[in-house]
């Protein structure tokens, strides 16, 4: 295995070569094996190892054990210690899925205090299978099918190819020591029931089982390339892209065979993985949304909104007198103008050259004497309304919004600036004629959008 591992690493992973690598390393046989093989190639190398606190004493020892080794190799070594079930608990998730975010999330914290260039875990072929088979069972997509990535962004699993059966004779062949789970000999957890009783039926009608599934994993590899080539092709007709939000045509996406399944493959980078709610949106009313950790996907007329979930819930800010700039939630330039007093001729001449050079969305030409400070930056509210440049009378903010076919996301990103409680600009869309620049102004107020 020595020789082949060599050869393997050498052609699917030359970038390694130089790089500082960080090795997942729980005691057992896979990552002592993935540990020695890596240090006789002479790879730069430091060892991390998590106590989950799961075995009580068996888990203390374990620790103990990797760092020996640690020390036989002269390498470096970090380790930590868990409340996995208080975590998981905490979360509301399974042991399993706690002790793989708490080991995932500390090792990218290792990488990014020491400067690792990559995470290197013991998984093989075996693995590979028994991954297949758990999400085969569960209901899955190619995704789920295609089995554990060699390389997913900074994690690289390099015994992939290997087999459990390769890894325990060479370290058998080497007088390697490890350590051993007894609780991996239990049935409790799925991937187990499935490692000790359904894979050995598996072997026994096809005793090449591992080479046969490893064909199908290049097949489905080949079949998800085609399927990411269809998906970006349809990607460039339905989807655009603008500062606040991603927009989803929904006349584009019907046209499409199997729209639910091309809609899906465009949504599950941002964490949305129930195929029917995200189908259903299609045909849903308008205002209808759905919720990801991280985004929302909402229902307008004619398009679907993606925005990202953030934690800036304010909804009111204040403006002081001669301020300059602000950056939140806006960025914001001010700019006060004093109109010099000669001839009325003069004067009205001045004023109608600035609105002339200022003549944009961006920036507000404003009568400072009727500003009333400090002033206020705030979302809409039900019953807002103002006095709209241009037009006679006054307007309601919402029926502003209608006429101009807001979405719900587009209002939700408007801001206005208000003095007192008189709404003075849309800011970036329309000013309130009460506040308007007239002749008599003597004083101006420039306000121009930053970013």
């Amino acid at each position: 295995m020595n020789r082949n591992f060599e050869k393997h690493i050498s052609h699917h992973f030359p970038f390694l070569e130089g790089k500082k690598l960080l090795v997942a390393i729980s005691g057992g046989v896979d990552s002592v094996v993935l540990t020695h093989l890596l240090h006789r190639l002479h790879y730069k190398i430091a060892l991390a190892h998590c106590n989950f606190s799961l075995r009580n004493e068996e888990s203390d020892k374990d620790e103990l054990f990797v760092k020996k080794l640690a020390k036989e190799l002269d390498v470096a070594v970090y380790t930590v210690k868990f409340n996995t079930l208080e975590y998981a608990q905490k979360k509301g998730i399974s042991t399993q899925m706690a002790a793989r975010d708490l080991r995932y999330n500390w090792f990218q914290e290792i990488c990014k205090t020491h400067k690792f260039d990559y995470i290197l875990t013991a998984h093989h072929s075996d693995d590979a299978l028994e991954t297949f088979l758990i999400n085969l069972t569960r209901g899955t997509g190619i995704d789920g099918l295609s089995g554990i990535p060699q390389k997913n962004e900074n994690i690289i699993r390099p015994l992939l190819s290997f087999s459990r059966n390769n890894i325990l004779d060479f370290a058998l062949a080497n007088k390697l020591h490890w350590r051993e789970d007894k609780s991996n000999a239990s049935t409790k957890y799925t991937r187990n029931k499935i490692r000790h009783e359904v894979i050995p039926v598996l072997k026994e009608i096809n005793p090449n089982l591992l080479n046969s599934f490893q064909k199908t994993l290049d097949n489905l590899h080949k079949t998800k390339a085609i399927a990411k080539d269809a998906v970006e092709i349809v990607k460039k007709q339905v989807v655009s892209t603008s500062e606040n939000e991603i927009t989803f045509s929904i006349k584009h996406l019907k046209e499409l065979k199997n729209a639910p399944v091309y809609l899906f493959e465009l949504l599950k980078e941002y964490g949305f993985t129930e195929w029917n709610d995200v189908a259903n949106l299609l045909d849903a009313q308008s205002g209808k949304q759905l919720f990801s950790k991280t985004h929302r996907l909402l229902k307008n007329r004619t398009a679907l909104l993606l925005t990202e979930i953030t934690s800036n819930n304010k909804q009111e800010y204040t403006v002081l007198e001669n301020v300059k700039e602000i950056y939140k939630p806006i960025g914001l330039k001010f700019e006060k103008i004093i109109i010099p007093f000669d001839t009325k001729k003069h004067q009205n001449k001045i004023i109608e050259e600035l609105i002339l050079t200022n003549n944009s969305v961006n920036t507000a030409l404003l009568d400072y004497n009727s500003l009333t400070f400090p002033l206020v930056i705030r979302k809409w509210q039900t019953g807002d309304y103002f006095y709209p440049l241009g037009l006679k009378g006054k307007k309601k903010v919402s029926k502003y919004f209608k006429d101009e076919q807001f979405s719900l996301i587009d209002k939700e990103h408007t801001w206005l600036l208000c003095s007192k409680n008189a709404i003075v600009w849309i800011i970036g869309k329309r000013l309130d004629n009460r506040f308007k620049v007239t002749p008599k102004s003597s004083s101006i107020l420039k306000i121009t959008i930053s970013h």
